[in-house]
Formats: structure tokens, C-alpha cells, sequence
């Protein structure tokens, strides 16, 4: 029997101000090349890189974060290798005193969490023959997270991904978008005997730019080895893409190995030392820490009494967390949960169809609902003082407008038919315009009965609630 061994690596590109080793702008927007680049991005020789130290706490506070060591002392090296989109003809990453080591999220165990620069972009024409070079992203800053050789499933390795891009967009360090480049993963796969105690030759995977192709890549990978095996030929240690219009792997190049990189001490940037570093305290870093995922859903479960599916939907985006908590706050207490429940459906389903609609999340400045509209809103709903049907059409106009429910409702006239006897002035106008639905239902066709309750429904525009409309109905037939 088989058994695959996958180690992930993953790239994130981090959020600040400036690049990795200068002062230039870190714009991911920038859509002129070549604009925000200067000598020590560019690699001109005799230039002095400056290590940016916000991107360092940013690292360590990830390190915190993964339960992982924080080494007092760490320092930059040269990884040497040639390529268009490095033009220095090296790379300063971290080799062997990376900012963290150990560590462990969701279920997996980390190796250590290092700090280099990213390289350029590189755009191919289509003719093959040429490249062109943005050196915008050269020298922005890169964290890169090695696990340990213990995820042994696609579904595992697409957790883990979903898992750190949550938690790096919790601690507010990377937008970690994939459709961006911002976050990219990479897969160490091998397959042996699972009774052999070792590990098979290992196959390195790129370009995996989405979480639909983490979990296509890997299963590809390791059915191709399997298959390889079962034929009693070699696997190659090597490099390979993912083809997403094919859907497969493809051999790339030879894979290297760490001594290929030809790893040296970077000698313009000294290391650091934090016990002497003053500009970074790790008890500040450690202190800064905000609720993370894993304890977020924990609580939610306790506190709100919701089904882990629910918990999962609301933790997976803090913007809509956040939002269903100040909501729930201003609603009235001791209702037994069901306030809870009825703000998860609404900003799940309705709210959320809205805001994909316009193209917009709760942050956004044109969100004109405030958690506390929205909670008026589902209180009049608890209170049966507004139909569903009725709620749909107020939360939709409070998207327009920015407009509490209250004068929407007003606006709207939907007031207007609360009172039983305007309400049995509509079914009785009803009645008579449907003389035929009327004998049909007299004959027992309860389908009939439906029908005439919503030409009511129409006509009070939602505002009366339909078993009452029903029950008037079978009293004034």
C-alpha cells in the first residue's frame, strides 16, 4: 500500500508600506511597470539594502500566532541563482537562523517561517520569443512558510492553505489574495511503501495560484506517481508546473538542492540581535495579537449557540463577524438564541446576495446598513411586526438608501395594512375581482386558497402576514 507524504511551502506577500530592503512604495495597485523601483531594487552594484523592520514583526508576530519559537537571534543570507526576474543573480532570503521555527496550524506541524524579497514579474509574448520585466513587485516582501512533511491527503493540504490565508488576514499582515499572486503554494509530494518507514522521491509542484488547484494539483500528482510506481518505473526528483486548462502536471526542470543556491551570510545587512533591538519588542508583537480563527469559532459556538457550518461561514470573513456580532449586540437578550439564528440567515442569504449584487463588502464606504439598522430590522421581524416577505423588499431599500427600516416601512406604506380592519377591506376587494378562485375553492381545491392569498400578498405589498390573510379568507368565503 502506498502512502503519500506531502510538505507544503507557501509564499505570502506582506502588507507594508515600503519594499523589503528600500524605501520604495509597496503598491500592489500599481499598474504602470516599472514605477516604483529604484537602484537597490534594481540590483545595481555597490547599493546598501536596509532590512524593513515592520516586516520582520510582521513574520515574528506570525510566528507567535503558530505557537512557534522565536529565535533571539536571526539573520538574512544570499541564494544564489540566475534567472530574468532576479537581477542581482541572488536572492536575500534566510537560510539557517530563520525569525521562526516550529509551530502548528490546523493540525499540521510547521518548520519554521522565513523572511526574504520577492523577485520581479515576468510577462511572456505570445510568440515565444520574448520577455518583458516588471521589477514593481522586485524587493517586496515575502514570507515563506515551510510546513513539515506530514499532510497526506489534497484535502489536508487545501485546509492547511485555507487555513494560513485566514489567519494572515486576521492578523491584518497580507491580503494573502491568490487571483493576485499574493499568496502562492507549493507542494513536496512523495509516495512509498506505507510498512518501508521512508520516504519516496520527492516531486516539487508550482504554480499553484488557486485553492482549486492546491487540491487538483496534489491529487494529479499523486495519482501519476502512483501509477508510475505501480509500473515499476522511477520517479524523478524534479520541478513541475500545473497545467489548469489540462489539468495535469508538467515536468518543468531538475529539481535543486539547498547547496545548488550556494546559501552565504548576506554581508551588508547585519544580524539582528533582539535582546538589543530595540525597534522590535517581542512582548509588544506578542501583546498585539488579536482574536485568532480557531478561538474565534470557539466562542461563537459557545456563545451564540450556532451549528459549526455557521460558525465556519461567519469566522471565514472577520469583516462579516465582526458585523453579525455588533448586530447581535443590539438586539434584546433572553430570546433563546432564535435572534441569533434569524441575523445568521438574513446576512448569510439576503444580505450577502446584495452585497455580492453590487459588488461590495461590509468595509466598503457605499455599505450604507449599520449593524445596529440592521438589528432594528430583525427585531421587527421577531416581533412579527413585518412579514419576511415584507423584510426583503425594507433590507433591500436600506441597501439603497442607508435609510432605517422604520421610515423605509413608512416610506413604503407597508404600515398601512397592520390594522384588521384595513386588512379585511383588501381580502374582501380580493374576493370579489376572483370570482372563480373563490368557487374552486368552494369546491375544495386548496390550491385556490393559495392563490387568493397572494393577489392579498401583492396588494399589501408583503405587509400583512399570510396565515392571518388565510384565516380571513376561509371566514369571509
Amino acid at each position: 500500500m502506498l502512502k503519500p507524504t506531502i510538505g507544503l511551502e507557501i509564499h505570502a506577500e506582506l502588507k507594508t508600506k515600503t519594499k523589503m530592503f528600500c524605501g520604495c512604495p509597496n503598491d500592489p495597485e500599481e499598474s504602470h511597470p516599472n514605477a516604483n523601483v529604484c537602484p537597490v531594487c534594481l540590483g545595481h552594484p555597490g547599493v546598501l539594502p536596509t532590512a524593513n523592520l515592520e516586516a520582520v514583526k510582521a513574520v515574528i508576530k506570525l510566528g507567535m500566532a503558530l505557537g512557534g519559537n522565536i529565535p533571539q537571534k536571526a539573520k538574512f543570507d544570499r541564494k544564489s541563482y540566475f534567472y530574468p526576474d532576479l537581477p542581482k543573480g541572488y536572492q536575500i532570503s534566510q537560510y539557517d537562523e530563520p525569525l521562526v521555527l516550529g509551530g502548528e496550524l490546523a493540525g499540521v506541524k510547521v518548520r519554521r517561517v522565513h523572511l526574504e524579497e520577492d523577485t520581479a514579474r515576468l510577462t511572456h509574448a505570445d510568440d515565444g520569443e520574448s520577455s518583458l520585466v516588471d521589477f514593481n513587485r522586485a524587493g517586496v516582501p515575502l514570507m515563506e512558510l515551510v510546513t513539515e512533511p506530514v499532510i497526506h491527503s489534497a484535502g489536508e493540504a487545501l485546509r492547511f492553505a485555507k487555513e494560513l490565508q485566514l489567519l494572515l488576514r486576521y492578523l491584518e499582515i497580507s491580503d494573502a489574495d491568490m487571483e493576485k499572486g499574493e499568496m502562492r503554494v507549493e507542494a513536496n509530494i512523495s509516495l512509498a511503501d506505507e510498512n518501508s518507514g521512508e520516504f519516496g522521491t520527492k516531486v516539487e509542484l508550482k504554480n499553484i495560484n488557486s485553492f482549486k488547484a492546491v487540491e487538483g494539483a496534489v491529487t494529479y500528482e499523486m495519482e501519476r506517481q502512483s501509477k508510475l510506481l505501480a509500473e515499476d518505473e522511477k520517479i524523478v526528483q524534479e520541478t513541475r508546473g500545473w497545467d489548469p486548462i489540462k489539468a495535469k502536471t508538467f515536468s518543468q526542470r531538475v529539481k535543486e538542492e539547498a547547496h545548488d543556491y550556494r546559501y552565504m551570510p548576506e554581508p551588508d545587512i547585519p544580524p539582528m540581535d533582539f535582546a538589543k533591538l530595540g525597534e522590535i519588542s517581542l512582548d509588544e508583537i506578542k501583546s498585539s495579537l488579536p482574536e485568532l480563527p480557531w478561538q474565534k469559532r470557539k466562542r461563537f459556538a459557545e456563545d451564540y449557540a450556532l451549528q459549526p457550518a455557521q460558525v465556519d461561514f461567519l469566522v471565514a470573513d472577520k469583516p462579516t463577524a465582526d458585523f453579525y456580532e455588533e448586530a447581535i449586540s443590539e438586539m434584546e437578550e433572553n430570546d433563546g438564541g432564535k435572534n441569533n439564528t434569524l441575523l445568521f440567515n438574513y446576512i448569510s442569504s439576503d444580505l450577502q446576495g446584495l452585497l455580492k449584487e453590487a459588488n461590495l463588502k461590509t468595509t466598503d464606504e457605499d455599505f450604507k446598513i449599520t449593524p445596529a439598522k440592521f438589528a432594528d430590522l430583525m427585531a421587527l421581524i421577531a416581533k412579527g411586526d413585518i412579514t419576511s416577505r415584507a423584510a426583503k423588499n425594507v433590507l433591500s431599500e436600506m441597501f439603497k438608501t442607508g435609510l432605517d427600516a422604520h421610515q423605509i416601512i413608512k416610506n413604503m406604506s407597508l404600515d398601512e395594512f397592520s390594522g384588521e380592519d384595513k386588512l379585511q377591506s383588501v381580502v374582501r376587494e380580493v374576493i370579489e375581482q376572483n370570482e372563480k378562485a373563490v368557487a374552486d375553492y368552494k369546491k375544495g381545491k386548496e390550491n385556490a386558497l393559495q392563490f387568493l392569498t397572494g393577489q392579498v400578498m401583492t396588494k399589501t405589498r408583503g405587509g400583512s402576514k399570510p396565515d392571518e390573510v388565510m384565516n380571513l379568507l376561509r371566514e369571509l368565503i
